[in-house]
């Protein structure tokens, strides 16, 4: 080459500069997104053997065709309300939670149908054997007259609480052309009214009623520990 080419300008291509602000906030998104999967799948993980017990126990069993309560539809939360102990002592239904419940109504007089539930309740707890753990008696309360003393040895490891009846009818209802009082009633550890027992249920009964026990029980196995 000769001099006068070596005095010519030289040729430059310039490229624009990388985006670097650009990628790092696509990168942040990307990670949000992926983040955001990961803590789904982990709730659904979490949340599997609730939801799979409960599918199995309502629509894939075949007894679940042949229970002898009736399934409430749909299920009704224990309510925010206060309520009283039997030492005078405020409480809140919602303290229950935790524990499958096994509950009666009535009057604080307890007349025989009360009486018979009460010993129903026991039954039925103790025939759960190794299970019975997991199942608390609760008797209802829902007027002001005071508990017979003579009534306190069969409640011994129940809870008695005392609640405002009106209150009270907002959350548990009756079958048609029956009273509160003429059933028993089965709240999941959620806090979930969830079954009826027919009412005049008898000691033949009880059998039927311990079975719907056992079934939901072993549905719930896999996410339910005795305690709460």
């Amino acid at each position: 080459m000769g001099p006068a080419h070596l005095d010519e300008p030289l040729g430059l291509t310039v490229h624009s500069l990388p985006n670097l602000q650009g990628a790092a906030a696509g990168d942040v998104v990307q990670r949000t997104v992926a983040g955001r999967w990961k803590m789904f799948a982990v709730l659904l993980v979490c949340a599997a053997p609730v939801i799979a017990s409960y599918l199995t126990y309502y629509f894939v069993r075949p007894e679940a065709r042949r229970i002898y309560g009736e399934l409430v539809d749909p299920q009704r939360p224990l309510p925010n309300l206060p309520a009283l102990d039997l030492a005078g002592e405020a409480r809140n239904l919602q303290s229950l939670k935790g524990q499958w419940l096994l509950v009666s109504v009535s009057g604080g007089s307890c007349a025989d149908i009360c009486q018979r539930h009460l010993y129903l309740q026991r039954q039925l707890r103790e025939g759960l054997g190794k299970e019975k753990d997991r199942m608390d008696r609760v008797w209802l309360v829902d007027d002001s007259v005071a508990v017979a003393a003579t009534l306190l040895p069969a409640l011994r490891g129940s809870t008695v609480l005392r609640v405002d009846a009106q209150a009270l009818a907002q959350w548990l209802v009756p079958s048609d052309n029956r009273a509160l009082a003429e059933h028993l009633y089965l709240v999941d550890p959620l806090g979930n009214w969830m079954m009826r027992f027919p009412a005049a249920m008898d000691a033949a009964d009880s059998a039927r009623a311990k079975r719907d026990l056992e079934r939901v029980l072993r549905a719930s196995a896999s996410w339910d520990a005795a305690g709460r």
